[in-house]
């Protein structure tokens, strides 16, 4: 049961970055992938921040 949980929570999280990812390019032009890894990225200055539910 956990590891289905687990897989599911990973599945939302990038469901959600893609989102956030897709919503961005739009408004401002960028790639999607290039936003897509600067919101994945370990280095990110928003790391701390958790997603919304």
């Amino acid at each position: 049961m956990k590891t289905n949980v687990t897989v599911k929570n990973k599945q939302l999280k990038a469901r959600i970055i893609r989102s956030i990812a897709s919503s961005t390019a739009i408004e401002t032009g960028q790639s999607i992938k290039e936003l897509e890894a600067t919101l994945k990225s370990k280095n990110s200055k928003f790391k701390n921040l958790p997603l919304a539910k």
